[in-house]
């Protein structure tokens, strides 16, 4: 694959707490202190990896990095990457300049509580994902940084507010992509069949064999039949906590 730019050959240099991250050859995401990436982020964007020739959306897209990440991997048609906050939206731009992908990932800064009524983006998607926020407002020690609690804590916008904004844009069939902690499976899944999205494939993370899960990954359908596939559990690393362990 070619390379398709670089911090300095493309874009303006870094501003201050920002850097530019290597994802794969020729893709480049921008970080910043309220706004970087981690392992959970990977995980999803290689759940949800869209077909070739699809259009896909991704909610509270951060830095960018899962739209990058289908564009590196897979090829599809296009990518609305929606962000309610400036500077990750900031970020999310200079990281699609860097990777050369501004014809293919167009970044939308959104409420996602007034998609339905503004609709920045096309109706009769395939495909959208989401890394929600884990915690409910009210709980768990609150970030000292907006930034910080609006990714992790559902202070702009809760998991009904997610599951309705992406049924209205699903096409029927779509498929709907999310991440959460394993203490939120039975409100996600019950959410998800309220706004018309069956769950259909579920995945669990595990450090190791012998530590319990983590993390769920689920796949919702709009309009789906009930019936779901759950997959062997993924580790990260091997018994011996070597490294990742494919199942």
């Amino acid at each position: 694959m070619e390379n398709r730019g670089t911090p300095l050959s493309r874009g303006e240099p870094p501003g201050s707490g920002e850097k530019p991250e290597p994802l794969s050859a020729g893709f480049t995401v921008m970080t910043g202190k309220n706004h970087t990436f981690n392992t959970d982020t990977i995980l999803l964007a290689d759940f949800s990896m869209p077909r070739p020739g699809e259009t896909c959306a991704d909610f509270g897209t951060g830095c960018g990095v899962i739209p990058l990440l289908w564009c590196a991997r897979s090829a599809p048609r296009r990518v609305y990457a929606v962000e309610l906050q400036e500077d990750a939206c900031r970020l999310a731009r200079r990281s699609v300049r860097l990777s050369g992908l501004e014809n293919q990932i167009e970044i939308i800064r959104e409420d996602i509580k007034t998609l339905r009524q503004n609709r920045p983006l096309p109706l009769g998607l395939d495909l959208i994902a989401c890394n929600p926020p884990y915690k409910p407002d009210g709980t768990g020690v609150p970030s000292a940084r907006e930034g910080q609690r609006i990714a992790r804590h559902e202070v702009a916008c809760s998991f009904a507010d997610i599951a309705a904004a992406a049924a209205a844009f699903l096409r029927w069939g779509g498929r709907f992509f999310c991440c959460l902690r394993p203490e939120r499976l039975c409100d996600a899944m019950a959410t998800l069949r309220a706004a018309g999205l069956e769950p259909k494939r579920l995945r669990f993370v595990q450090q190791r064999g012998d530590k319990p899960p983590f993390l769920f990954l689920l796949q919702a359908n709009r309009g789906g039949r009930p019936g779901m596939t759950v997959n062997p559990a993924l580790l990260i690393e091997s018994e011996r906590g070597g490294g990742p362990k494919k199942c």
